[in-house]
């Protein structure tokens, strides 16, 4: 098949998963068309199955923002008709599937074979959702949408909450390269970090406010009180980062807590890690959870939206409740200090982990494509 995949070019877990699947797809047999204003941080290395199609935002006098959801119908319109594509997936709704039922009805007749699938990762219905200028707008777009997934049970449950969904909603979780996520040897990495053989606490996010990081530093510090020799990584960047910073100061830990910025090998810094921490406001899934797991790494977080659905209390780790920082430190400890409790939850963690597998889900998304595409074609001829 021919299958065009758009989505934004970030860090984030949608785009991550966009460009992870266009891959997995790729390697199945099909060509790829990646639509996005930049191009994806995941796609790093040439591939002749797989094409990237930057959206031109021509500036004009008359435009204080360039209309980035109308230059992305008309990349729709020339390769549905150029490319003959099959399947449309589009990650987010706004506006992607916006400009996909726009892209459609230019072509009218010339497109009716192609269905649009939409992906729904989370802030597309969280934030959105609570934005009341945006919902005539998701409701409609996700309607014409001719396939609809959502990430995980809880988002699907939230989206017909927020929004007047009229189509069934599929949940395909996001998945892991059980290959590239995996506990390697990285003693000299852990030995220049822990030289006197301390633990390793480590958190991964984008520093925003709702993944509440001044919270891990609060917990670590707890650790750190219980007696456990311990370090902290925190692994990415922000606008929280400046507070995350200040918080270890006044808790006087920042001799124990090493700001590492963004790093595109994430997998290394789980390797050496022996507790992850998430203790989000707001997570629709959890990939960053489900990565430090597949690393055999075991995880402590807020018992909100998806995390359940990746971490099992008890089993892969502790839930607590949001905000519970008291909790997050007494869980984190318990975990450091018991070898036979964290070994049992790191090979948890990792089985878990393999119920998210690449090929696992790339399959269902394979078959939901023709699935689709299939009952198109049944209506268009009925």
């Amino acid at each position: 098949m021919n299958i065009g995949i758009v989505c934004y070019p970030t860090f984030g877990g949608s785009g991550v998963v966009a460009t992870e699947l266009a891959k997995g797809l790729a390697d199945r047999g099909h060509n790829l068309h990646i639509l996005s204003y930049s191009r994806p941080a995941r796609l790093d290395s040439f591939r002749t199955d797989i094409t990237f199609h930057e959206v031109d935002l021509s500036s004009y006098p008359l435009f204080e923002y360039p209309p980035y959801d109308l230059a992305l119908a008309n990349l729709m319109v020339n390769l549905i008709h150029y490319e003959k594509l099959d399947v449309l997936h589009v990650h987010y709704a706004i506006p992607h599937a916006t400009s996909a039922y726009l892209a459609k009805r230019i072509l009218k007749d010339e497109a009716s074979h192609v269905p649009v699938i939409t992906t729904l990762h989370g802030t597309d219905i969280t934030l959105i959702g609570s934005d009341p200028s945006y919902k005539q707008v998701v409701d409609f777009s996700i309607n014409q949408s001719d396939g609809v997934t959502a990430v995980s049970e809880y988002l699907k449950k939230e989206t017909y909450r927020h929004f007047d969904i009229k189509k069934d909603i599929k949940v395909i979780p996001n998945f892991i390269d059980l290959n590239r996520f995996k506990k390697s040897k990285k003693e000299h990495f852990k030995k220049a970090i822990c030289p006197e053989g301390e633990k390793v606490v480590t958190h991964v996010s984008n520093f925003r406010e709702v993944k509440r990081v001044p919270d891990v530093i609060s917990a670590f510090s707890q650790v750190l009180q219980s007696g456990v020799k311990a370090k902290l990584l925190m692994v990415g960047d922000g606008p929280d980062r400046p507070r995350a910073e200040q918080k270890c100061r006044e808790l006087g830990t920042c001799d124990h807590v090493r700001f590492l910025g963004k790093q595109e090998q994430v997998e290394e810094v789980l390797s050496i890690s022996d507790l992850f921490m998430i203790p989000s406001g707001s997570e629709t899934f959890g990939l960053a959870a489900l990565e430090a797991m597949s690393c055999s790494v075991p995880v402590v977080s807020s018992n909100i939206g998806g995390l359940p659905e990746v971490n099992v209390h008890d089993e892969t780790g502790y839930l607590c409740e949001l905000g519970d920082v008291d909790c997050l430190g007494r869980r984190a400890t318990a975990i450091l200090k018991d070898e036979e409790l964290h070994g049992r939850m790191a090979q948890a963690a990792r089985k878990r982990a393999e119920m998210f597998s690449m090929d696992k889900i790339v399959s269902s998304y394979e078959d939901y494509y023709k699935e689709v595409k299939a009952g198109l074609n049944t209506s268009g001829t009925s």
